[in-house]
């Protein structure tokens, strides 16, 4: 059983903070024991939190429960829900919430505060919503070191910590938004094909055959695969092999003395201005120009 215990901090906050896009506010965890009171510390009143009464925040938090179980609410989920522990909850500015532990379990958790343009722009273009706020990524060492990296280079406020400690942030983002994804894909036949045509993909940039082709070889109706890789990966099948025909393009104007109307053919353009148009749509540059500055 761990001993009631916790920590946070409140951050200051500069004009050099808020040009970076992201800033900490505050940061810490509680450590709440079976039968223990909820939460241990008090906090200042934008952040006062009575489970009973909820509250309503003006930035994000990321809170992660690592021990125990409990139980959540907010606006968009009205229905409470049970926290089991691995749960991140992504708390979100304007939005009233509730959450505590169980009596019987108490709690272990971590949270961090944030807000800034880059963490809005996610928001915006929905990698992240207030209808889905809990994220069951699972136990993870390395998240919580990331917590306790943030809370060492909040206490010694070196010049830059509000650079390294919303990266971090930012990294923590990026890791549940990964578990996220790849826990969605429960269908391992449909995530083995699709990495199956990547694979032929990868092979054939230079000679490529069609993605009706490819599904019909892997024994997939197209409309079914083309669906299924674009909700996997993100990118249709057409658009993922001009992204391996760029990368091969990229690596022949690099690696090899060949000119330009020869790659061109190598990639199957019909002449070196198509493939110039390409390339520089994708790049912004020119293939010469790309070559001259990689070498």
């Amino acid at each position: 059983m761990n001993k009631e215990h916790d920590q946070l901090r409140y951050l200051s906050i500069g004009p050099a903070d808020e040009d970076w896009g992201i800033v900490v506010t505050t940061v810490g965890y509680q450590f709440v024991s079976p039968q223990g009171k909820y939460p241990l510390s008090r906090h200042p009143d934008t952040y006062e939190f009575k489970p009973q009464n909820g509250r309503i925040l003006n930035e994000y938090q990321l809170v992660y429960i690592t021990k125990g179980s409990g139980r959540f609410s907010s606006q968009s989920c009205r229905a409470e829900q049970k926290i089991a522990a691995g749960t991140m909850i992504l708390l979100f500015p304007g939005e009233w919430h509730s959450y505590y532990p169980d009596s019987e379990t108490g709690w272990n958790e971590y949270w961090v505060g944030f807000h800034g343009i880059h963490i809005d722009r996610r928001i915006e273009k929905q990698f992240f919503t207030a209808g889905e706020p809990l994220h069951h990524i699972g136990l993870s060492a390395t998240i919580i070191g990331l917590y306790e990296d943030i809370l060492k280079f909040a206490s010694e406020e070196k010049a830059g910590y509000q650079q390294m400690i919303s990266s971090i942030v930012l990294h923590i983002l990026g890791a549940v938004y990964y578990k996220k994804k790849n826990t969605s894909f429960t269908n391992t036949y449909m995530v083995d094909k699709i990495n199956e045509a990547r694979v032929l993909m990868k092979k054939q940039a230079e000679n490529p055959a069609s993605p009706e082709e490819i599904a019909s070889g892997l024994g997939l109706g197209y409309s079914w695969f083309r669906r299924m890789f674009k909700e996997y990966t993100g990118v249709s099948p057409a658009q993922y092999q001009l992204q391996q025909k760029l990368l091969r393009a990229k690596e022949l104007l690099t690696t090899t003395s060949m000119n330009i109307s020869e790659i061109a053919w190598r990639l199957k353009f019909e002449n070196a201005s198509q493939f110039s148009t390409f390339f520089k749509k994708k790049e912004g540059v020119t293939p010469s120009e790309f070559r001259e500055r990689a070498h």
